[in-house]
């Protein structure tokens, strides 16, 4: 095992990904970062994995909510126990296998020189996309489009779900202002963290295709995301705050 770093957690998301999670687990651990598990009453038995994992290394924690209540509300979860137990960065990450480790320390480090958030990208030179069919692939371009679009974004992949944040990023923010519950908090985080005057750089990473299970996001999710762009942009969300 890496030596414990105890500034950096990564956060993980779990609904149903008892194929996946031990994997991701084992993976957040060998780079020497902390990991947190926010599972919300998988039915399949994912926080029993998670719980024996956590049992064996203090390095990797367990949060499980009574139910299913949503993507962003999850990494709120992760990011307020985060900053209760003290660290100084925290990271989005799937569990299923789509966010490769390889790029979490290179994140990570860029958020340290920075000092804002730092977003892993597929949409940048030396990004890329493995295992999605056209159409996803051509959803995923054009969401990006819309936002950049009417919010005035730079982020070339404002929905990327890879991506760390320093401490002082989150207490700006301000964890309980936070409106969106699904996907659309990726771009609802970033928007705001333009508006405090932040910056936000992207790092290239290779995304692939989750590993097992089906994935989590809907047609509705989706068409919530993008009425959630259109409200941030008439809500003067940033601007009275």
């Amino acid at each position: 095992m890496s030596k414990h770093v105890s500034n950096v957690l990564v956060v993980l998301p779990t609904y149903n990904e008892v194929e996946n999670v031990e994997r991701a687990v084992r993976a957040v651990r060998e780079t020497g970062y902390d990991v947190l598990v926010v599972d919300d009453s998988s039915p399949d038995g994912t926080a029993d994995v998670v719980e024996r994992l956590a049992h064996a290394d203090p390095g990797t924690q367990l949060l499980v909510r009574p139910r299913k209540q949503g993507l962003g509300s999850a990494y709120v979860s992760g990011f307020t126990c985060g900053l209760a137990r003290g660290y100084e960065y925290m990271v989005e990450m799937d569990a299923d296998g789509s966010h490769r480790p390889e790029h979490l320390q290179e994140i990570v480090g860029e958020a340290e020189r920075c000092g804002g958030v730092v977003i892993g990208s597929r949409y940048v030179r030396g990004g890329s996309v493995s295992g999605w069919r056209w159409h996803r692939k051509l959803l995923s371009w054009g969401a990006n489009l819309y936002t950049r679009a009417l919010l005035g974004l730079r982020a070339r992949d404002a929905t990327s779900g890879y991506r760390c944040y320093p401490r002082a990023v989150l207490e700006a923010i301000g964890l309980e202002r936070i409106v969106s519950q699904g996907y659309s908090f990726q771009i609802e985080m970033v928007y705001r963290c333009v508006k405090l005057g932040f910056p936000v750089r992207e790092v290239p990473i290779r995304f692939e295709d989750r590993v097992a299970g089906k994935s989590k996001v809907s047609q509705g999710e989706v068409r919530k995301a993008l009425t959630t762009v259109l409200w941030l942009r008439l809500s003067g969300v940033g601007r009275d705050e």
